[in-house]
């Protein structure tokens, strides 16, 4: 890696991650709203976290273009470098992008690295999150995801968030719809990068899905949510047990876990 690819992937995963700013508004745990009086933003309805919960993505925060902290973004860079240094063909794909950070850095590194030949699909509802399919998906019951308003952000902020980085162009592709309706139609032939972050239990065994069977042998399953919200693991566990899947699952700092898919056994 060239000292300026460094340095911009650095500055990207800050910028993504407004890591880059030391201000409180991205410190607030919880809800914050405009003082018209002041101009300045207070806590309505939690409290300031602390530089470490944000630093690992444990907080939702008000400014930045992702959630998921720094961490996980160097998970992201790795898997990323990782296919393109040993050749995995197949595109890259974030099922859940909120604001759009992760999905951004994704086409950043492939941009940095001179990658012409490879997407990045960005796949949301754009409306948040849907309510519990509980007689189907028992494990979701009790879900209050779709009731967060701040989980709903639309595709027009969405691209215009990539345009802000001067990377919305033909090598992003957007999905919009649920998973259950928009992935099992996708037009992706292969992918090396599936990065999951549907929080429920339905969104991620639809991610897994309609989408491992297109991930080539050596690329990265990453799954957001694991160890944090107890549905998301259910879904992991039972799709790795119905496909027999052993590979390692190994923990990211905080939250989110990931594991390689293994070249076919020799029949």
């Amino acid at each position: 890696m060239s000292d300026s690819v460094r340095l911009y992937l650095e500055l990207l995963k800050k910028c993504v991650a407004n890591s880059i700013y030391d201000d409180d508004l991205d410190m607030i745990r919880g809800h914050a709203a405009l003082d018209e009086q002041t101009g300045r933003y207070v806590v309505v309805d939690g409290e300031i976290a602390t530089p470490q919960e944000k630093y690992l993505g444990q907080i939702w925060p008000s400014r930045a273009h992702t959630m998921i902290g720094i961490p996980r973004l160097d998970n992201v860079q790795h898997c990323v470098e990782e296919v393109l240094r040993a050749g995995v063909p197949g595109d890259l794909i974030e099922t859940g992008v909120w604001r759009g950070g992760a999905s951004i850095f994704m086409r950043g590194i492939l941009k940095a690295y001179g990658v012409g030949d490879r997407q990045v699909w960005v796949a949301d509802s754009f409306e948040g999150l849907p309510p519990p399919n509980a007689a189907r998906y028992p494990k979701d019951a009790g879900s209050e995801f779709h009731r967060h308003e701040t989980l709903a952000v639309s595709l027009e902020e969405v691209r215009s968030n990539f345009e802000r980085y001067g990377l919305l162009d033909e090598q992003v592709r957007f999905l919009k719809g649920w998973f259950r309706d928009t992935l099992p139609a996708a037009p992706i032939e292969k992918l090396a990068i599936m990065r999951l972050d549907g929080d429920m239990y339905e969104s991620t065994m639809d991610g897994l899905v309609w989408l491992y069977p297109k991930l080539s042998p050596g690329g990265f399953v990453i799954i957001d949510d694991y160890n944090a919200v107890p549905a998301c693991n259910e879904a992991v566990a039972d799709f790795r047990k119905q496909q027999g899947v052993t590979a390692e699952i190994l923990p990211i700092l905080g939250i989110g876990a990931f594991w390689r898919k293994p070249e076919p056994r020799p029949i």
